[in-house]
Parts: structure tokens; C-alpha cells; sequence
């Protein structure tokens, strides 16, 4: 089960690796970076979950991972003790 706290996140894509911080609370998600700040909202069903995901750069800085300050990123993933995979 994926509760509701704050949360180091790390993720990958074709073009780099980088971390930040979520905030889970009630369906909605929030946190960010140095940069960028993360939003959005989540389901969970048992130990699987969805969840979509905007960014918003806040501070100059590196290009992200992404390639763009501003996308909506749509995850799925599953909750193993205190460890949640996803892919989107």
C-alpha cells in the first residue's frame, strides 16, 4: 500500500538520471527539485497505483531530463514494502 508522506524519488530517461522530493497526501501530488516543481494527482488500487505528473521549472539551472521545463508524464507502478516502481 502506498500511504500518504514525503518521499525520495528517482528517476531515468533516455536522456539522464535525477531525484527530487514527493509529497503523496489524500490523491495529490506535489514536491520538486532545485528547478523544477512537480504536481499532479495519484490512485492506488492495493500494492498497484497510476498516477499523472506535471512539471514546472521555478529556477534556472541544467537542462532536465525530460528535454523540456514543462511536460505531463502519466505513471503506472506497483508498491513492493517501501519501494514504488513505475514507468510512464
Amino acid at each position: 500500500m502506498l500511504r500518504d508522506g514525503r518521499y525520495a524519488a528517482w528517476f531515468r530517461t533516455s536522456r539522464g538520471e535525477g531525484t527530487g522530493i514527493v509529497h503523496l497526501a489524500d490523491g495529490k501530488i506535489s514536491g520538486g527539485d532545485c528547478f523544477i516543481t512537480y504536481g499532479g494527482a495519484y490512485q492506488v488500487d492495493d500494492d498497484r497505483f497510476t498516477a499523472t505528473l506535471t512539471t514546472k521549472r521555478h529556477a534556472a539551472g541544467p537542462a532536465t531530463v525530460f528535454g523540456l521545463d514543462e511536460v505531463e508524464v502519466k505513471l503506472v507502478g506497483k508498491v513492493n514494502g517501501t519501494t514504488a516502481r513505475c514507468a510512464g
